[in-house]
């Protein structure tokens, strides 16, 4: 098990900002060096600038995680510049749309899907087959506690994080015996941009009015999200770093035991 993360190369989608941004920070700070990628270049800059300006390794490359060929261009590039990736974090993520099931537009559920599954099985399909040759990797899913439970007018997202935690349960038992470790995540309760896409969409004022009500007692409460991307970038650094290997094929959360659900699984 290595000690940190020296050595390694890690690509971490949806790092321009909020949770993946966290990510990307705390991988290079653990030794990595880390490619960035999302669909905006300013946010990508200034998230490896802060990499840089604290000492770690990082390159920007823009692309959509939905698109194959953007997809193996980060890939190629990412090799190009430091080498095959054995850390990789799919973290981008939309929050829409809100509504029930007969009301939300198909196209743009089927977009948030694309996202959020689409986005996962390229980066598994682009990276793992490496990894598998080189012996072994670790990729890593953020998804969320929407997963867990029926979220009235939140299908799109609900449903999309629901597939992610089982596709990443596939990927753990199959690529098992190849060396590849693999987790679905969720991140924290932290205010981000998805947040404020949340109360600025009219669909979601309409149908989760309790939920946009608590991301607005957030801003009015100062709530210092620090704290929580902190503990979300902590656990996916000790997850790189092979601490708890013995969970792969699992939905974790920062608050739960982790010792103790390993201690269980042997």
């Amino acid at each position: 098990m290595p000690e940190d993360l020296t050595g390694q190369v890690a690509v971490v989608t949806g790092a321009g900002r909020g949770f993946g941004r966290a990510i990307a920070q705390g991988l290079a700070a653990a030794g990595a060096a880390v490619v960035v990628t999302s669909r905006t270049q300013p946010e990508l800059d200034e998230t490896v600038e802060l990499i840089q300006k604290a000492g770690g390794t990082a390159a920007a490359l823009t692309g959509d995680v939905t698109n194959k060929e953007d997809v193996i261009r980060v890939r190629t590039e990412t090799e190009r510049q430091f080498g095959p990736a054995n850390i990789v974090v799919h973290n981008a993520g939309v929050p829409w749309p809100f509504g029930p099931v007969w009301h939300v537009d198909p196209d743009r559920w089927w977009s948030a899907q694309a996202v959020h599954v689409r986005g996962a099985l390229l980066f598994i399909n682009t990276f793992v087959p490496g990894m598998i040759e080189r012996g072994g990797g670790r990729f890593i899913v953020i998804t969320s506690r929407a997963s867990q439970a029926v979220r009235p007018n939140l299908s799109g997202y609900a449903v999309a994080k629901n597939t992610q935690v089982r596709l990443i349960g596939h990927l753990g038992a199959e690529g098992a015996e190849h060396g590849i470790k693999a987790w679905a995540v969720h991140p924290g309760d932290v205010f981000t941009q998805l947040s404020v896409d949340t109360m600025s969409d009219p669909d979601a004022q309409k149908y989760i009015p309790g939920f946009v009500s608590r991301l607005d007692d957030k801003i009015k409460s100062n709530e210092d999200g620090t704290p929580g991307l902190k503990a979300c970038a902590d656990l996916c650094v000790a997850l790189a770093e092979g601490h708890w290997d013995g969970l792969s094929g699992q939905y974790l959360d920062p608050e739960m035991d982790l010792a103790a659900m390993l201690q269980a699984a042997k």
